[in-house]
């Protein structure tokens, strides 16, 4: 039940303005986004560069930030309050694709490893990517929902040199797991609207979307 977000931009733009906005959303979730928080940002000189904290998020100082033009964050709401521990917080990265995930499963009937349920699904989505992350997400996710007994929402974000990949599905709280976008001088994908911000628009629900 966390928060995303993934920024691109073709000119580098200050990260601190946004995560002040990301964080004012985590922060007023009507679920906890207070269990750390994470971000993937990317270094003109040295590649992805990664920050965890395990405070959340409206309580960090973004003045540590510089600018980017690739910006993945997460906001944690742990599963059942369980496994706080900042190894646990996203996003994640194989040294090729960085991950960040929002939802609720139970049941679900995949073998895969990972330490939380997120981990094992990007393990398991990484099982099938020969090189076409888009199928092999899509694949993944099929898979899951037929082998799951409940989803309330399962919302993916992926991030590689191919591109950026987003898969959105859910059966309740439509409000709440609709994910948004909004395309102009960068493209912002977020779990809800920046506050008092307008022109944004919607993922569908079940689908998977490449930017």
């Amino acid at each position: 039940m966390c928060r995303l977000l993934t920024i691109r931009s073709k000119t580098e733009f200050s990260i601190e303005p946004h995560l002040r906005k990301f964080a004012a959303i985590a922060k007023n979730s009507k679920e906890y986004q207070g269990h750390g928080w994470g971000c993937a940002y990317r270094d003109a000189a040295a590649g992805w560069k990664f920050y965890k904290n395990i405070r959340p998020v409206w309580k960090d100082d973004f003045s540590r930030f510089g600018n980017t033009s690739l910006l993945v964050v997460h906001a944690r709401s742990a599963f059942e309050d369980r496994d706080i521990v900042v190894e646990n917080n996203m996003p994640f990265f194989d040294g090729r694709t960085v991950f960040i995930f929002n939802g609720e499963l139970r049941g679900v009937k995949i073998r895969e490893e990972g330490r939380i349920g997120a981990e094992k699904i990007f393990n398991y989505i990484r099982r099938f990517d020969k090189g076409d992350t888009r199928a092999a997400l899509k694949k993944a996710v099929d898979i899951i929902k037929k082998r799951t007994r409940s989803i309330r929402g399962m919302n993916i974000i992926m991030v590689n040199e191919s591109g950026i990949f987003v898969s959105s599905y859910f059966t309740a709280d439509k409000a709440y797991f609709t994910m948004r976008y909004r395309e102009g001088r960068e493209l912002i994908i977020c779990s809800a609207p920046y506050l008092g911000e307008e022109n944004w628009r919607t993922i569908a629900n079940d689908s998977v979307r490449v930017w």
